[in-house]
């Protein structure tokens, strides 16, 4: 029943998607972003911006549910090039995952994933990787000038965040499943592209994509340490 559900959602979703999903995603990934680094007290901290090593932007994820919740997204995914200034050009994921638990109606919300550290970013390269499986994941505090220095953040491999009504908070994403979008990489690049080779920093940056690597380029250029 699980699994119907969510095949049911995807299909729904997919039949729905405009000509050009891929590149209005992007656009609004980028509008995503601008909200993130435009909030003040309630948005992501820069500190662990300037910290990650990818970023993962999922603008409009579905949640929808009535007895058995289903979380369906698709978004991009930016690493920081080898030398740890710049940013790669987007690799296309998928977000899916179900939770148990009465619920009625449904939701619409953007996600945002920082990946803090090496063997993050190594889950990103393979074909599928579940949130609180294989990669830890938590709630990433929320507030520009908090410190990345909490238990939470230095043992986590990702930080989670959602935003509604235009308000950022860290969320649980435990038991969502990340894979590769290779349709939507395929509209990007016009040919099959892996994530695993748009991630190395070899590839170039589509068009449609210039505006959102230009903002992580001005928001957090260079990765610190």
């Amino acid at each position: 029943m699980r699994i119907f559900t969510l095949l049911c959602l995807s299909a729904a979703l997919l039949v729905a998607a405009p000509k050009n999903a891929a590149v209005e995603r992007l656009s609004n990934a980028a509008d995503l972003l601008t909200d993130m680094m435009q909030t003040n007290d309630k948005g992501v901290p820069q500190d662990l911006l300037n910290k990650s090593r990818c970023v993962i932007l999922v603008p409009g994820a579905k949640k929808a549910g009535f007895i058995l919740g289903v979380k369906y997204g698709r978004g991009f995914v930016f690493c920081r090039k080898p030398s740890g200034t710049g940013w790669t050009a987007p690799a296309s994921i998928r977000v899916e995952g179900g939770s148990l638990g009465f619920q009625l109606g449904a939701s619409e919300q953007d996600v945002l994933l920082l990946v803090m550290n090496d063997s993050g970013m190594k889950r990103l390269l393979s074909n599928k990787f579940t949130l609180g499986g294989e990669a830890t994941a938590a709630a990433g505090p929320v507030g520009r000038d908090v410190s990345a220095q909490t238990d939470a953040v230095m043992r986590a491999e990702m930080l989670s965040y959602s935003r509604s009504r235009g308000l950022f908070a860290g969320v649980s994403l435990q038991g969502a499943t990340l894979r590769p979008d290779n349709d939507a990489n395929r509209e990007l690049y016009g040919k099959d592209m892996e994530n695993k080779l748009i991630l190395s920093g070899s590839v170039e940056t589509p068009a449609a994509a210039a505006k959102l690597e230009s903002l992580l380029n001005k928001n957090s250029s260079r990765m610190s340490k």
